[in-house]
């Protein structure tokens, strides 16, 4: 499990965590949230710094798990911060003890049937039930492991879809850009600490763009958006609390003299994409997030 070679000493780790994971079915075809999820996993190290990850220098490895180190000696990364890839809520904070190889673990789930795992970890510094924002620190690089094998401190990371072990790996992605399996070295653009991964555009597809907002205090933002290439506009609320966790959220479109149309229940991260036709013609629009609602009047009527 270590770049350098500095390895196992006797029996190979076997990785296979199918009792920890969910016991739900894999998900059916991904959701357009699932997608874009995809792509705003960060590197799980604060912002700037560089490390190398290997999927090729452990025999225990399957597909596309990846450790990472970036001292220059055996011990020099042993304490060093491990930060959430993406937002979401911790389902496992526990030393697995002789269950499987992963000593100390964090995994968080993302929604949408994805998650995240950190292994190895020195310390774990969430615990199970928490929410968790991107960047922020959830355990520092160990050694930890089943009795008996002796490790050199590094970070196990893994990306996994659905539950049916081992064929929910997925290839990780950071930054917007899959790793450069089996080797690359990267540096860290985690920096966006507890902003919500996704942005209006992103949700409401190509060609809108933001013609208005309104703050829900410090809850969230709804968005006006509008595509001058087929006349529609489109809202979407972003939550800025509680992300990766399913709260209360909603966003609603109205185009004058025709019924409204609402997106509303619990959400991880958004409300929305809510889309209508509007040339020429007035609307109303609106969402809420965390208590708080915004209304707007009969506006944007070019």
């Amino acid at each position: 499990m270590k770049l350098s070679g500095a390895m196992v000493a006797g029996v190979a780790l076997l990785f296979s965590l199918g009792t920890t994971s969910a016991a739900a079915a894999d998900p059916a075809p991904e959701s357009e949230e699932a997608q874009i999820l995809a792509t705003n996993f960060q590197l799980p190290f604060p912002c700037g710094q560089s490390w190398t990850g290997n999927s090729s220098a452990s025999s225990a490895h399957r597909s596309y798990e990846i450790d990472f180190n970036r001292g220059s000696t055996a011990d020099a990364d042993l304490g060093d911060t491990v930060v959430a890839a993406a937002a979401g809520t911790v389902v496992i904070s526990a030393h697995q003890g002789s269950t499987n190889g992963f000593g100390n673990l964090v995994k968080i789930d993302h929604g949408s049937g994805w998650s995240t795992y950190y292994a190895h970890l020195n310390v774990r510094s969430v615990s199970q039930g928490q929410s968790v924002s991107q960047g922020q620190k959830i355990g520092t690089v160990g050694n930890t492991s089943k009795p008996g094998n002796n490790i050199k401190p590094h970070l196990h990371y893994e990306v996994r879809k659905g539950s049916s072990y081992p064929s929910n790996i997925q290839r990780a992605v950071f930054d917007g850009t899959t790793f450069g399996y089996p080797q690359q070295t990267l540096t860290s653009r985690n920096c966006g600490g507890s902003s919500n991964p996704y942005s209006p555009q992103e949700v409401c597809g190509s060609g809108f763009d933001v013609i208005d907002s309104a703050a829900l205090g410090t809850n969230g933002t709804v968005y006006l958006l509008y595509n001058s290439g087929n006349r529609s506009n489109c809202v979407v609320t972003l939550k800025s609390k509680s992300l990766g966790t399913a709260t209360a959220t909603s966003a609603y479109l109205e185009v004058q003299g025709s019924a409204r149309k609402t997106d509303s229940g619990n959400f991880s991260y958004y409300a929305g994409p809510v889309t209508a036709s509007a040339p020429s013609t007035c609307v109303r629009w609106g969402g809420s997030a965390g208590g708080t609602t915004y209304d707007s009047p009969w506006e944007h009527c070019d």
